[in-house]
């Protein structure tokens, strides 16, 4: 089956010609899911901050006792740092 033409297409690519900041992430979280652990960091370098930040934010909804908000911040912090520096390295050296 394949499973690509269900992604959701990239508004920025379709509408403006050029890849977002998070190109790619679809793509690379569908080759975590089929083991292609290697190929996903290539795909997208930042895909595993993405994950570890979407686990810690679903944390905070369920276990109310315990506080990641600095967690939350720090890996959304350093997402950002990631994403901007993929897509400048993807968009001017690539």
């Amino acid at each position: 089956m394949d499973v690509e033409k269900y992604m959701l297409p990239c508004m920025t690519k379709t509408l403006f010609g050029i890849e977002c900041m998070s190109c790619g992430t679809q793509r690379a979280f569908l080759l975590i899911l089929k083991g292609n652990f290697v190929e996903a960091f290539l795909m997208f370098p930042p895909i595993y901050t993405t994950i570890l930040f979407f686990v810690f934010v679903f944390l905070n909804f369920v276990d109310k006792a315990r506080n990641y908000h600095k967690k939350i911040i720090s890996l959304a912090i350093i997402n950002a740092f990631l994403m901007t520096g993929n897509y400048i390295f993807k968009t001017f050296y690539f």
